[in-house]
């Protein structure tokens, strides 16, 4: 009997811990997000075994930059920081719909100040910037886009992909892999 109820304490317990799938929200702009900077990622970050939903201000079908479409699983105002272990921001032209937004900063805020992974690729790190996070943190952005994380005192590094701690940002679509992998590599330490 005693054995029974050890071994079924042992199996429970490794069930439990197995079964802590990680799981990241996607937010995408309303419109014009970078097709490769969602799907490429994505496609990553589930490869990994990481359960992802996308958020945005509306659940409407988006259309990316490129022409592919998707539909949020939630609002961007129903994100729930501790459900999720990563907040990842992704970039387009539309993603400066989000550097001012009140929604998009106090999550970008709230998941740093609970260690969660943050990342934002292409423009979108300029929300991290704009949230406060980046200072005195190393970061990328689109190039074009470097002086305004540097005035929010982010330290500014031309490269395709930068991780400081539970921060990651990458500059493009041409990152896109790499940016899930670091980021899966970062939620599964």
């Amino acid at each position: 009997m005693r054995k029974g109820i050890i071994l079924a304490l042992s199996l429970m317990l490794t069930f439990s811990l197995f079964s802590q799938t990680k799981k990241v929200v996607m937010i995408v702009a309303p419109s014009d997000f970078r097709d490769e900077e969602l799907f490429v990622t994505k496609e990553v970050l589930e490869s990994k075994g990481i359960e992802v939903k996308v958020a945005s201000l509306e659940i409407t079908s988006i259309r990316g930059m490129l022409g592919k479409e998707v539909v949020p699983d939630l609002k961007l105002a129903e994100v729930n920081v501790d459900d999720f272990d990563g907040i990842v921001f992704v970039g387009g032209v539309g993603a400066k719909f989000y550097w001012k937004c009140p929604f998009a900063l106090g999550i970008a805020q709230e998941a740093f100040k609970k260690k969660k992974v943050v990342a934002a690729i292409c423009i979108a790190p300029v929300i991290l910037a704009n949230a406060q996070i980046l200072k005195g943190k190393k970061a990328t952005v689109w190039r074009s886009e470097a002086g305004r994380i540097k005035e929010k005192g982010a330290i500014y590094v031309e490269a395709s992909l930068v991780r400081d701690g539970n921060i990651i940002t990458a500059s493009g679509p041409q990152a896109a892999e790499e940016f899930g992998e670091k980021i899966a590599e970062a939620l599964l330490e």
